[in-house]
């Protein structure tokens, strides 16, 4: 769910990227990898713990991809340019109405049990896991009445309606086909012992401790993987996670904190694989509830945070910019109108909307006119938000709102924002997903419209989004939701979220992944690993 789009802190990564583009001296380009070796075992140490390794079970932000990606094959993936294309599956195809989409599965490929990937198996799946009321896929995949079996190969995906944005789902883990016998067998202990038909085999896990995988020797693609081991270690401590790398504990180590990613730099004997997408810092406002069901009152806040130094709290001053939208300029869904629409930094302004409010005798929390706004501000207990936090208290008690402090942990702090019971707090904004699956997920009646906030332009820009694939035409209607946006404010922006993989310089191609016919794919992006095109050279 967090993955959608409104995650739990103030700094995450975003998809997309990965050409290795040179940020500092630390940072390696693709193409120096050199000649691949196998052999080896390497630790990587991951941001946080996953809940469970059953795709239909996860919980699977950035820490819990990685591991996904080397158990699992995602049956489509994302190239260089950001299209979507065949990885897992042979080809992908709808038919002219968007409303049916064809997969072919290859020949021959087994799960680690040594039964085989075919339709069957896909539709069991479907069927009995991903579609089941407990299931965590199970929202995402309401607009599918059902996979139907062609042949032994191919599959039949039947919508309810046109949705042009659908092979996106088969990136994330509706699209990561594990064995349904092996989860028959396991029952409920299958989260626990994975089978895929990724380059690594499920040998251990001890929770909160490390995940063991060893080298699947019947892997589809030949020659790969290369290395032989990976142990993946949960160190939600960003100090031990850094320390750990530079003592040589762990070989790579995941960061989505902007002043861990700066600190990396300036480690000897390592590479930085660094990328910077459309994910964002940001606040979110409860639409649902008074005062911030008046956009005076969120314009007001708005306007009352000072971009820049929120960034240089997170160390991100010089390297990240001031993101104003939920695409990075980079994307092909960035616009300089809804650029300039968004309401930056004014007190002047923050104070005159914030008085309209506050001296209105109907204002909508009821209070007497002249009471000064009081609410609470929640964010998860990191060093770095918690300076943001107090930033943002000093912002908005600048203009004369009365701002309680509450530390609440990540895990309970996305189930209060699902619930709707907060007021206002720090979250990770964007993301480089296709649109329509963002903003329908983020804006419309569901459990991860996080601000509560709807609009009848936003539901009529998303037909636009879901029965076309034209470029064009998406592109203005993403245009169309982010100018809305952007005068109604569910949410702010801060700055652009910098992620990294910090590797020692032994540990190769960590960005340099392709497709079985050679595209070049996605690479890092947000500190996301295809490990089966890793190799070590000592």
């Amino acid at each position: 769910m967090a993955a959608l789009l409104l995650a739990s802190a103030a700094c995450g990564g975003g998809g997309g990227g990965g050409d290795g583009e040179t940020r500092a001296g630390a940072v390696v380009d693709a193409t120096e990898a050199g000649d691949p070796v196998r052999g080896g075992t390497i630790t990587v140490a991951l941001e946080a713990e996953t809940s469970s390794w059953l795709p239909s079970k996860g919980t699977f932000n950035q820490p819990g991809v990685n591991v996904a990606w080397s158990l699992y094959d995602p049956l489509v993936h994302r190239t260089a340019d950001g299209e979507i294309e065949p990885y897992l599956a042979e080809s992908l195809e709808p038919n002219a109405e968007l409303t049916e989409w064809t997969l072919t599965l290859r020949p021959g490929v087994l799960f680690h049990d040594g039964t085989p990937l075919d339709a069957q198996a896909l539709k069991t799946i479907f069927d009995t896991y991903l579609t089941a009321p407990d299931s965590n896929t199970a929202a995402s995949l309401t607009e599918i009445t059902s996979l139907d079996v062609v042949d032994d190969l191919t599959a039949v995906y039947r919508l309810t309606r046109a949705n042009a944005a659908f092979p996106e789902l088969l990136v994330s883990s509706p699209g990561w086909p594990f064995s349904p016998t092996a989860a028959a067998r396991y029952g409920d202990d299958a989260g626990a012992n994975p089978v895929g038909t990724g380059p690594f085999r499920f040998v251990s896990w001890q929770r909160d401790s490390q995940i063991v995988l060893e080298r699947n020797d019947d892997y589809w693609q030949d020659g790969l993987p290369y290395l032989d081991r990976i142990v993946f270690r949960p160190m939600p401590d960003e100090d031990t996670r850094l320390a750990s790398l530079e003592s040589g504990d762990i070989d790579v180590m995941q960061s989505l904190r902007q002043s861990t990613v700066i600190r990396a730099r300036g480690l000897d004997g390592f590479s930085n694989y660094e990328h910077l997408g459309s994910n964002s810092g940001g606040g979110t406002f409860n639409t649902s509830r008074p005062p911030f069901d008046d956009v005076r009152v969120r314009r007001a806040l708005a306007h009352a945070i000072d971009q820049e130094a929120v960034i240089e709290v997170l160390g991100g001053a010089g390297v990240t910019p001031p993101t104003t939208q939920f695409y990075s300029e980079d994307s092909p869904y960035y616009s300089e109108e809804v650029a300039d629409a968004y309401p930056r930094y004014d007190p002047e302004k923050a104070q005159e909307l914030y008085d309209d409010y506050v001296n209105d005798p109907t204002r909508s929390d009821g209070k007497p006119v002249g009471t000064p706004l009081s609410f609470t501000y929640s964010c998860p207990p990191d060093p770095s938000l918690n300076e943001v936090a107090q930033l943002v208290q000093s912002l908005y008690g600048a203009i004369g709102a009365q701002v309680r402090l509450e530390q609440v942990e990540q895990a309970a702090w996305i189930q209060k924002m699902l619930a709707k019971d907060y007021d206002v707090g720090c979250t990770r904004v964007g993301s480089d997903r296709d649109p329509y699956l963002v903003f329908d997920s983020a804006f419309t009646e569901g459990p991860l419209n996080m601000t509560a906030f709807q609009h009848p332009e936003i539901d009529a820009q998303l037909d636009v989004l879901r029965t076309t694939t034209d470029v064009e035409e998406r592109q203005a209607a993403v245009e169309a939701i982010g100018l809305l946006l952007n005068e109604y404010v569910p949410n702010t922006f801060s700055g652009g979220t910098l992620t990294v993989m910090a590797a020692r310089d032994e540990v190769k191609n960590i960005d340099g992944w392709t497709f079985p016919d050679g595209t070049q794919g996605n690479g890092a992006a947000s500190s996301q690993v295809m490990w089966g095109h890793v190799w070590v050279t000592g």
